[in-house]
């Protein structure tokens, strides 16, 4: 008889859950929504299959999700397999010839197929891409020392309208065209950025394996204006890795996003927690 009770409580609470949600279901209703997959929030299969539910959960309760992944240690693994050296000019890598190769390999073959087969397997309808199909992303060289590096310059987003009405969700590697037909590897922050400001997306998630930015206690700010983000990174609140991902959702929210939320996508249903509950998750940022 406990083991019933327990079990009805538990259907009561995932019945008031999803009554709670109702709101942001209907405000969310055809919503654009950019998510950045990083490489370090991938985790095992089994956080990869919980990611994948959450992401076709959005689809089904009528929001159209759009995936942009990284995979900087699958890329790092394969290099180390190949025995092909990187360099790192502040923080970033320099992508030769050879390089670029890997990346491509790795970008829009293992980790991007592992995505799709992930939602298609939860019931969703998954297609992989790059930035590279369609002429999604046209990039120029970042900077001649990092070699193909790429930062996009020209978007063309109509393929993924028409994913939207056929009811797909793109799963889409950070590669670029340059403009002479060259391969650009692609910051994943910065392309989701690009591609969350060429569809004016509602919201830009961030999915980072960090509970969002923290202040000089060590406390997470829930909810940042871009002057904010400014004034934190003058006086060096903000710094290191965290500063690319601001400057991402500084130059989104300037082309368009209604919102970017840097969140923790190691936690369980983070997707979910913020963008359905009245807590949220990690640190927003919006114009006000």
């Amino acid at each position: 008889m406990k083991k019933q009770d327990a079990m009805y409580r538990d259907s009561v609470a995932t019945a008031r859950t999803l009554s709670q949600a109702l709101p942001y279901l209907q405000r969310y209703d055809a919503a654009v929504v950019v998510i950045k997959f990083g490489g370090n929030a991938m985790g095992d299969d089994a956080a990869m299959n919980d990611f994948a539910r959450d992401i076709v959960l959005l689809q089904q309760v009528g929001l159209n999700p759009v995936i942009v992944h990284g995979g900087g240690p699958m890329i790092n693994e394969m290099l180390a397999r190949l025995d092909i050296k990187s360099e790192f000019i502040n923080g970033k890598r320099v992508t030769d010839a050879a390089t670029v190769e890997v990346v491509e390999m790795v970008l829009s073959g293992r980790v991007n197929k592992r995505i799709v087969q992930a939602i298609n397997a939860q019931g969703g309808k998954a297609v992989g891409l790059s930035g590279k199909d369609a002429n999604l992303i046209t990039c120029d060289q970042t900077n001649p020392d990092l070699g193909f590096v790429g930062t996009p310059v020209d978007m063309d987003v109509s393929i993924l309208q028409t994913m939207f009405s056929a009811d797909t969700i793109p799963v889409i590697a950070p590669l670029g065209n340059g403009r002479s037909g060259e391969t650009y590897n692609i910051n994943g922050d910065t392309a989701a950025g690009a591609i969350a400001g060429a569809l004016k997306a509602d919201r830009l998630l961030l999915l980072t394996d960090v509970e969002g930015v923290k202040d000089k206690n060590g406390d997470i700010l829930t909810e940042m204006t871009p002057d904010q983000i400014i004034a934190l990174t003058k006086d060096g609140t903000i710094a290191g890795g965290m500063i690319p991902k601001t400057e991402t959702a500084l130059a989104a929210i300037n082309d368009g996003v209604h919102a970017v939320v840097i969140l923790d996508g190691r936690a369980p249903n983070a997707c979910l927690l913020e963008l359905f509950t009245d807590h949220g998750a990690g640190s927003l940022i919006r114009a006000k």
